[in-house]
């Protein structure tokens, strides 16, 4: 893994080795501190987990804006864990939300002394997932942003708010202020509970002007129309939505591209790929996402690249969306819920060596 900077966006330095040790680094994610009043103010972190080491989380903390970076640290509990994404509060303390591989759950951990030592894990929430029809690779992978005021918002896709047999995922979110203590888990209210449409790989962005009831809130996210669909005629969509009060209503969800077929989609060694993370960025008050878009193959070449879209915004709309009065209707077995540790507990690893 390495880390290039740049001081307008155009131009690059050299890559920088954060780990030269690493033989492999899976699913790095980077952030940097940008709060003038913390007292760690500049420096950068970066997560990443080892897949040769069980996916074991390692964190790197850079103190001269990523020019050079300290030895790889784990958390506390060396908890292992894929897709984790660093926020960093107002306080100057980091907070990594990510996908624990050795529950099935949503976990945190973090660090207050800038980087110099990592807490042990502590669960967000379990995880009730439904695997994506047609073959594709996905799966709940956090997306994580913070507000102005260092509240952090973490969203993946869970079908508990489904029926008990689990046929398709909304997207849903967790808060916290701390990285300690979380809310209960809350439904985008994209589509009815009763639609067939899944919704998955999402990308959350947020306002970084404004916090708490008058947070504007942009996701960007992947759906089928179908969530039964063969790989054949599946119809992946990307689509968009906002909430411009901290998320107690949502507006209307917009199509921003689709209908691309799998067969557009190159394979991956677990399945078919649009990729697995995509973002939200704002500037000026303007969201703005980045995701993949695949057209119609020109033979054997793909016809695939990396979009935004115009004209978004996160004002408040006409008609307004609300999930007040969801109440989760699939629940992991008893066995399962017994699973999930409390925070700074390790259970032993299920997973086999590679």
């Amino acid at each position: 893994m390495v880390v290039s900077r740049s001081t307008d966006g155009v131009t690059w330095q050299a890559p920088v080795s954060v780990d030269p040790t690493a033989e492999s680094s899976d699913k790095n994610w980077i952030v940097c501190d940008s709060w003038p009043a913390s007292p760690h103010y500049g420096n950068c972190y970066v997560e990443w987990d080892d897949p040769l080491a069980f996916d074991e989380i390692l964190m790197s903390t850079s103190t001269d804006g990523g020019l050079s970076w300290g030895v790889a640290t784990p958390t506390a509990d060396t908890a292992e864990g894929i897709g984790g994404q660093p926020l960093v509060e107002p306080s100057g303390t980091v907070v990594v939300p990510i996908e624990s591989t050795e529950t099935n759950a949503m976990i945190a951990f973090r660090s207050t002394d800038g980087g110099v030592s990592w807490s042990a894990s502590g669960t967000i929430a379990t995880i009730q997932t439904h695997t994506e029809a047609g073959g594709l690779r996905s799966g709940p992978l956090p997306s994580a942003a913070a507000d102005a005021a260092g509240n952090v918002w973490v969203v993946w896709e869970d079908c508990r708010f489904r029926g008990t047999s689990c046929v398709d995922n909304d997207l849903v979110y967790s808060t916290s202020s701390d990285g300690v203590t979380w809310s209960a888990v809350n439904r985008i209210p994209i589509d009815d509970t009763s639609s067939s449409v899944d919704h998955f790989i999402p990308g959350i962005g947020i306002d970084p002007a404004t916090s708490g009831a008058n947070a504007h809130i942009a996701l960007h996210y992947y759906y089928y129309s179908n969530d039964s669909c063969p790989q054949s005629t599946c119809n992946l969509y990307v689509g968009y939505i906002s909430s411009a009060n901290g998320g107690a209503t949502w507006n209307d969800p917009t199509a921003l591209a689709g209908p691309m077929l799998l067969n557009w989609l190159p394979t991956s060694q677990n399945g078919l790929m649009v990729g697995d993370y995509i973002a939200t960025a704002f500037t000026n008050g303007v969201p703005h996402g980045v995701f993949a878009v695949a057209r119609t193959a020109s033979g054997t070449t793909f016809n695939e690249a990396i979009y935004t879209a115009q004209g978004l915004s996160a004002s408040p709309s006409a008609r307004q969306l609300s999930s007040a009065s969801d109440e989760p209707r699939h629940k992991l077995s008893d066995k399962i819920e017994k699973e999930i540790p409390e925070k700074g507990v390790k259970p032993p690893s299920r997973r086999s060596a590679r």
